[in-house]
């Protein structure tokens, strides 16, 4: 029933803002098969959902609050509704998995992102990702909108970059 009931929040906020509906494309998956194979993945609180461009595919990402108190990034294929990454978010990097792979600064991570993708920072997200690397993940207010942008914690290179399309949730 609580899984029912936060794909109905999901879903609603995105078809009841009308002056953003026009703007979201619709996806062959749809945003409710999505957020149900997260909470498949990964049961709890969706806190965030995001339609965001990985090249040419549409995806989305959902932030979900586990009862165990950890955060996770689970993203989700908009076209055939598979999961495509799921993500351990943790507080900071001081949190012992982040920094037993951490080589490189967050201050130099964040030089890599702007460099790419000139704009401000808002947000920085500290990811485990799949494989137990660390990433740093940076969003940017460009002047074209908002970025995410995956820096890889141990080499310093840019791993991911996507276009934020929407955004619902809290930051």
């Amino acid at each position: 029933m609580k899984k029912l009931a936060i794909l109905t929040i999901v879903a609603s906020a995105f078809a009841s803002t009308n002056a953003l509906a026009d703007h979201i494309p619709s996806t062959k998956a749809g945003i409710e098969k999505c957020a149900n194979a997260a909470l498949n993945v990964k049961a709890g609180e969706v806190v965030k959902a995001e339609l965001k461009k990985e090249g040419k595919k549409l995806v989305y990402e959902f932030d979900i609050q586990s009862a165990d108190g950890k955060s996770w990034d689970i993203e989700c294929n908009a076209t055939n509704g598979k999961i495509t990454e799921v993500e351990e978010e943790v507080k900071d990097a001081h949190d012992a998995q982040f920094k037993a792979k951490m080589k490189v600064s967050e201050a130099d991570a964040k030089t890599t992102a702007l460099a790419a993708f000139p704009g401000e920072v808002v947000e920085v997200e500290y990811e485990i990702e799949p494989d137990g690397a660390a990433s740093y993940e940076f969003d940017i207010t460009t002047k074209d909108g908002e970025v995410k942008v995956e820096v890889d914690a141990t080499s310093g290179k840019i791993v991911e970059s996507s276009k934020e399309i929407f955004q619902i949730g809290k930051e």
